[in-house]
């Protein structure tokens, strides 16, 4: 079968994956085509406040997903941006929220290959092929977290709203001010509080509370150094990862608003074929955007500025072009779109919890800022430096 029979509405992909080698790239692709259909299947029963998708994550260790993000040498695939791209839309277009927790996964890999030791990278490849979810934390609770030293030993103070992850990494003030990451390692959801995740989407990514307090700190578990967290252009460079989960989602929505007019017989009235062209607009232009942030992030060649200038500038049109879609295909399905168990209903909750991402303005005005800079013609703006 070809990878545009495979595929069904992603034949833009064609020469990509044509041109991948046969071997482990093209299972590990395989792998999570399947999983994301189960995971699209099994949706509804796992649309609960505190559920988790632990089979779905189980699927992705034995399907060898949480070992790829690492170096070749340390048992990982090697993939380029363009391919990580691919795995994270199909991931989304299954189940936002086990996007979601995969996407963190992928981060954390990446900040530790970059900022950790070797006997670290070794750590998080030995727990990632024993199945061990990762993720990256930064969002404060009420008690900020604080690294103490005492006694001869580090401990922390404080909680942080995370997801049920077993080894989170987790950004932390010490008593100098210095801004660390570090490795905890949790046992079973201790110390978890689901109760305070309320949100309107995103139900089944077991969010809530963590408080880490007195749990004491290995120094092979405090990773990098002041300041490697929020370091550029990896920091908000990264964010094109969260913006392909996105896209994913957004084209399932679009092929379940294609579903729904061929099985209404509703596709040829002028003003539903008018909104289906829009989406399909809105739809490409997410694709269009996320794939060249992730080819321009990936460039060593290219200076931070313009790389984080240029993600910035993507996760707010993949923002936009999903706000739009969302309320493009309401507006065609009508009232049906708002009941449950119908799959719009329940994706479009969590496409709109999950476009909710930090700093938009700061980034949109950050981005600007960097055009107002620039004396190079809009022609040359994004090229090469």
């Amino acid at each position: 079968m070809s990878v545009a029979a495979s595929f069904p509405g992603v034949a833009s992909v064609v020469s990509l994956f044509e041109a991948i080698p046969s071997g482990r790239e093209r299972a590990l692709f395989s792998t999570v085509r399947d999983i994301a259909a189960r995971a699209f299947a099994s949706g509804a029963d796992c649309d609960e406040d505190g559920s988790y998708p632990a089979a779905e994550v189980a699927a992705l260790h034995e399907g060898g997903m949480l070992t790829a993000p690492l170096p070749v040498e340390y048992g990982g695939a090697g993939m380029g941006a363009l391919v990580w791209c691919e795995i994270l839309r199909q991931i989304g277009s299954g189940s936002l929220p086990l996007g979601r927790l995969f996407e963190g996964h992928v981060n954390a890999i990446g900040l530790v290959v970059r900022y950790g030791g070797r006997e670290q990278i070794l750590l998080v490849a030995r727990e990632a092929a024993e199945g061990r979810l990762f993720g990256v934390w930064n969002t404060d609770d009420r008690n900020p977290l604080r690294l103490i030293f005492e006694g001869g030993s580090y401990r922390l103070q404080g909680g942080k709203i995370l997801a049920y992850i077993e080894r989170p990494i987790v950004t932390a003030t010490d008593e100098i001010g210095h801004r660390l990451m570090i490795m905890p390692r949790l046992r079973g959801g201790e110390r978890s509080d689901l109760s305070s995740w309320t949100a309107q989407g995103m139900r089944a990514s077991a969010t809530g509370t963590v408080d880490f307090s007195g749990i004491a700190v290995e120094p092979a578990e405090i990773l990098g150094s002041d300041g490697d967290y929020e370091r550029q252009p990896t920091f908000s460079g990264g964010a094109w990862r969260f913006a392909a989960v996105h896209l994913g989602g957004m084209e399932r929505l679009f092929d379940l608003l294609r579903e729904h007019l061929r099985r209404t017989g509703r596709g040829g009235d002028p003003h539903q074929a008018a909104r289906l062209g829009q989406a399909a607009i809105a739809t490409e232009t997410g694709r269009l955007w996320v794939e060249r942030a992730a080819e321009l992030a990936e460039d060593a060649t290219r200076e931070p500025d313009q790389i984080v200038a240029y993600v910035n500038l993507a996760r707010l049109a993949v923002e936009r072009a999903g706000l739009d879609l969302m309320e493009l295909i309401h507006r065609s399905v009508g009232l049906q779109a708002f009941m449950r168990p119908n799959p719009i209903e329940r994706i479009s909750r969590d496409l709109a919890t999950y476009l909710r991402q930090p700093g938009p303005d700061r980034a949109l005005t950050n981005a600007a800022e960097w055009t107002l800079r620039r004396e190079a013609s809009s022609m040359d703006l994004w090229r090469e430096t």
